[in-house]
């Protein structure tokens, strides 16, 4: 299922070029632009403070928005780049990217872990440690998952939820080649540092054998 997309809303700006980005910026504004989608770019301003508050969000430059714009059809389009000020830091221009609904982007999904209160591995003191609570896939735009879904219902301690053990939607595959740990079911402290000193006694014992011999 399609997760909803969050709204960008931005503002036709009248003139082009560096004097009429220049104004902009002292109103307050960031300029931009939105290119691709088979039509032609649009000249774009943000107001800076709602900018900075998405950057500060994190994760601005692989989410997915929905570009609204007065007197222009929403489309979906995902930031392809944010100019900084050299001196200041704040960002001076942006660029957005339109997407088609076939479009293939890069994307952080969060992971939802079902079942918790039902897992052999917690019910016997077990701790959940989550590793990556999200994790980044190639999806295509018009069919993004609001989440991925992992169950529990099935894990003892010591057992580790890897991606190639996660159904993911069809169509969608991770960034990443290699397999990677999600999550796993680790042991209760207590029971960890117990088998800790189990398996060091043999050695223990065996350092004082060897010291009465000598």
């Amino acid at each position: 299922m399609a997760g909803k997309i969050p709204d960008l809303e931005a503002i036709e700006r009248t003139g082009t070029g560096k004097g009429a980005a220049r104004q902009a910026r002292r109103d307050g504004m960031v300029p931009g632009v939105a290119y691709g989608g088979g039509i032609d770019p649009l000249p774009i301003q943000i107001p800076r403070n709602e900018l900075l508050k998405r950057l500060k969000a994190g994760r601005f430059m692989s989410t997915l928005f929905n570009l609204k714009v007065e007197g222009h059809e929403d489309v979906r389009v995902i930031c392809r780049d944010v100019q900084r000020h050299v001196v200041k830091d704040l960002p001076t221009h942006l660029d957005l990217m339109r997407l088609r609904r076939t479009s293939q982007i890069n994307l952080f999904i969060p992971i939802e872990f079902v079942n918790e209160d039902t897992a052999p591995g917690i019910k016997q003191g077990g701790v959940l440690t989550i590793v990556r609570p999200e994790i980044e896939l190639i999806v295509t735009a018009g069919d993004i998952p609001e989440k991925i879904e992992i169950d529990l219902s099935a894990l003892n301690i010591g057992d580790v939820v890897t991606i190639s053990s996660v159904n993911l939607p069809e169509g969608a595959k991770p960034t990443i080649d290699r397999d990677f740990v999600i999550a796993n079911i680790s042991a209760p402290r207590g029971l960890a540092a117990s088998s800790d000193e189990d398996e060091a006694a043999p050695e223990e014992d065996a350092t004082e054998e060897a010291q009465e011999e000598e």
